[in-house]
């Protein structure tokens, strides 16, 4: 069977040393942040770098786009995730 987004979120969080959340729930801003950390993707380093932003770095980052500015800025999607949970090297059963 194929991990659910929640399930996909929870490993990529505990990859990136965040806590998994019982509830379903997008990555918040720290979240992000931990990602980016994890996938040594350089942020603002005053941590004023917006979650869009973030967002479409990782996407480039993983491959999902050519290019931040050609990424889309929304809340990551179930492929998304799988391609972040690679990136970051999340153990997710499927």
């Amino acid at each position: 069977m194929s991990p659910t987004v929640q399930e996909l979120r929870n490993a990529i969080r505990a990859a990136t040393g965040r806590f998994e959340r019982e509830v379903e729930a997008s990555f918040t801003k720290e979240e992000l942040r931990a990602i980016c950390e994890t996938l040594r993707i350089g942020v603002d380093g005053a941590g004023q770098s917006s979650t869009s932003r973030m967002r479409r770095l990782v996407r480039a980052h993983v491959g999902i786009a050519e290019s931040p500015e050609a990424a889309d800025d929304s809340t990551f999607r179930k492929a998304d995730l799988r391609a972040i949970a690679d990136g970051v090297g999340a153990e997710v059963e499927s």
